[in-house]
């Protein structure tokens, strides 16, 4: 049973999530939160696998929530899955850095949001193909988004990531792979290995990297420049 917490400050947009949830057989709902504050204390007190995360709240928004639950070593066990009607880029990125595993807008499809919460709550993370491109083009833009507009992906370490430096040629591969948006399975089939081995392969990779999740390390990728946005594009 996946247990899932709400938190949003719009009552009826808060019922509606609950009754869609219910509607679920194997999603539990333990709580709900009307602003940011209300919901790091519903995480602290019940430890949901999943919390839906509201961005705009009073008291504490959604993204300061997110970064106080992750970072926090009592709750980093809950993934936080953003739900906001505000499409726009900043959310997407701080949501990200803040350690969400997912960033969704309202207008998704029930089955959709109910896939989406059965994927995050595996410990993997969403991050659907338009979100991956709104990355690639962020750090296309930035000017500190590529160690080497020209090469490959990985050819240079970058020094803002030690960790990188440790990788194999086949870890470096799959966090190109994983930073273009592709999932395990995708990966073992174009790199003609098995299921079992690309999700070992990235495993190793948030190990080594210190990474939360996927959603971090398509960040640490762009954001050190070891992936150009050319080279990665899904």
């Amino acid at each position: 049973m996946i247990r899932v917490a709400v938190a949003d400050d719009q009552a009826l947009v808060r019922g509606a999530f609950v009754v869609l949830l219910e509607s679920a057989p194997d999603v539990e709902v333990v709580g709900e939160a009307c602003d940011g504050a209300e919901a790091v204390a519903l995480v602290e007190r019940e430890l949901p696998d999943v919390v839906l995360m509201d961005v705009r709240m009073p008291v504490m928004d959604g993204i300061e929530a997110t970064r106080r639950i992750a970072s926090s070593r009592a709750t980093a066990g809950t993934r936080v899955l953003i739900l906001t009607t505000f499409d726009h880029d900043e959310y997407v990125f701080e949501a990200l850095r803040a350690g969400a595993s997912g960033f969704m807008l309202k207008d998704t499809l029930p089955v959709d949001l109910l896939a989406a919460i059965r994927v995050v709550a595996t410990g993997d993370a969403l991050l659907a193909p338009k979100v991956t491109r709104r990355l690639i083009e962020h750090f296309t833009a930035s000017d500190g988004g590529a160690a080497d507009p020209g090469g490959e992906p990985g050819a240079a370490v970058p020094e803002l990531h030690p960790g990188l430096a440790d990788l194999t040629d086949r870890e470096r591969e799959v966090l190109a792979a994983v930073a273009a948006g592709r999932s395990n399975a995708e990966i073992a089939e174009t790199m003609f290995i098995s299921y079992a081995t690309a999700k070992t392969h990235v495993s190793r990779l948030l190990t080594k990297l210190d990474a939360r999740d996927r959603a971090q390390l398509v960040m640490i990728a762009y954001e050190s420049g070891f992936v150009t946005p050319g080279s990665a594009a899904p």
